[in-house]
Formats: C-alpha cells, sequence, structure tokens
C-alpha cells in the first residue's frame, strides 16, 4: 500500500528569512505511516495549487502570531512576531485544502490559523484579553513534554470519537498566548479548557 503524502507547512525567522520546522512534526507524521511534504513559501499560485492536489493531506503547524488585519483588528502590544509570508502562504492554502477535500489538521498557531480563514478571530494576548475565574496557564512555564492543563472533551464531537467515548478530559501541553476567540462557521468546539478556553 503507497504511504500518504502529508504536506507540512513551516515557521519562518523573518529576521534571517530563513524556514525552520520542529522535527517533532516529521517524526509524528512517519510514525503514523505518512510521508511528509514540506510546502515552500515561495511559490506559485498554479505550484500551490499542483502540490496540494499531490498530498493526502496537510498539517498546518504551530509558530509566530497571526497578522490581526486578517481577522479586521488593530495590534494590540502584546502581540507577538508576525510572517506577513507565511500568513499569505497559509491563507491561500486553506482554501485550496477544502476545495479538494483534503483533511485537515493544525496545531497551535495552525488551528487559529484556520479559524481565522474562515472568518473567525483570536485573542491576540490570552494573559490581558481572556477574563476567567480560573487562572491557567496556557504558556506553561516548564518543559513542553509535560501536560500544563486539561482539556475536557465534548461528547459526541470528532476528538470524543477519536479518544473513545470514556475519555472525559485529557491533559495537555499548552505553549501560546494566542487562542480563538470567535469560533468561524462551519467549525465546531470539541473541548474546552478548565478555564472555558
Amino acid at each position: 500500500m503507497k504511504r500518504p503524502f502529508i504536506g507540512v507547512t513551516t515557521s519562518h525567522d523573518t529576521e534571517n528569512d530563513r524556514l525552520f520546522i520542529n522535527s517533532t512534526y516529521l517524526r509524528a507524521i512517519r510514525s503514523a505511516g505518512a510521508t511528509p511534504v514540506i510546502f515552500p513559501m515561495e511559490v506559485s499560485e498554479d505550484e500551490l495549487r499542483d502540490l496540494t492536489a499531490s498530498v493526502d493531506g496537510v498539517l498546518f503547524t504551530g509558530g509566530d502570531d497571526i497578522h490581526p488585519f486578517l481577522y479586521g483588528e488593530e495590534t494590540n502590544a502584546k502581540c507577538g512576531n508576525i510572517s506577513q509570508q507565511r500568513d499569505a502562504l497559509e491563507m491561500s492554502l486553506v482554501p485550496l485544502v477544502m476545495e479538494f477535500g483534503k483533511p485537515i489538521l493544525g496545531i497551535c498557531r495552525g488551528i487559529q490559523l484556520l479559524n481565522t480563514a474562515m472568518g473567525g478571530t483570536l485573542y491576540q494576548d490570552i494573559p490581558s484579553q481572556f477574563e476567567a475565574d480560573l487562572s491557567i496557564a496556557h504558556r506553561q512555564p516548564f518543559a513542553y513534554k509535560v501536560p500544563s492543563h486539561t482539556v475536557d472533551v465534548i461528547p459526541g464531537t470528532l476528538l470524543s470519537r477519536i479518544l473513545g467515548e470514556d475519555h472525559a478530559s485529557i491533559a495537555v501541553n499548552s505553549m501560546h498566548h494566542q487562542a480563538i476567540k470567535d469560533l468561524a462557521p462551519g467549525l465546531e468546539v470539541c473541548g474546552y479548557a478548565p478555564d472555558k478556553m
């Protein structure tokens, strides 16, 4: 049987104009029996269409913040570094992936990008913009291999079906200061942190 090819987006070091990727993404794809295909950032519309058609799914990886202009907001003083080049590529890639009916997985920035591309908005800085009765470390102060908080899984969702209905919550790591504010049409919430983020 042919190994599936999974397209993977990269991070962009804007200061040195270099692309890079956390090798954990690549190892995870390979251990799942697929072959990662890294999407270049400098690519024509036709090349991007051809690349998207050739892969079996796309992983939108974590990384820097998404430019707030893309979801209709001015830049908050706590917003982090952005890459307009990466934003442009990924905002063009989302509709192509959907047009071709390819499976999508967004991790960290990746799910925030999907939400933005589909019409949702983000909290630019969780600590200063999200009010909660319970304070959760969404940018954990210790090693990323250690879980930081739990996520309560919503029964009947895709995540619940993947994990098995007996998993009411899961322990996760957390390394972001941004999060989805207004959910885009067509997306479904599968779980919440204890602070309801």
